[in-house]
């Protein structure tokens, strides 16, 4: 059998201390995603009219509605006022998550 190929075992340049480092990206990834997932973000409309809170895991959790916001001729409009706000929630959310994941990942462009 000829002699050659791949030396040391990592091929493709992969050393011990990096598939550490990895390793340790990982691990803290997996910590950050846990805490993540039970953090909430909160928005309003409508002047607070409406509030809705998502978590991490981008679920609805509550949706808060004042008595005033309220009009039986008007349902329309406090259906647009509920929509804003999960949608503003949930752009705090990912906001929030994109930026724990970038101090981990140190910028890099991974695909979760």
């Amino acid at each position: 059998m000829a002699r050659g190929g791949f030396k040391g075992g990592f091929g493709g340049g992969m050393n011990p201390n990096m598939i550490k480092q990895a390793q340790k990206m990982q691990q803290e990834l997996l910590k950050m995603q846990a805490e993540m997932e039970e953090q909430q973000y909160s928005a309003t409309a409508g002047g607070g009219a409406v509030t809705a809170t998502v978590n991490g895991k981008k679920e609805l959790v509550s949706v808060k509605i004042e008595p005033d916001a309220v009009d039986a001729d008007d349902l329309e409009m406090l259906e647009d006022l509920i929509i804003a706000a999960v949608n503003e929630a949930l752009r705090k959310a990912e906001s929030s998550i994109n930026e724990s994941m970038s101090k981990i990942t140190g910028g890099l462009n991974l695909p979760f």
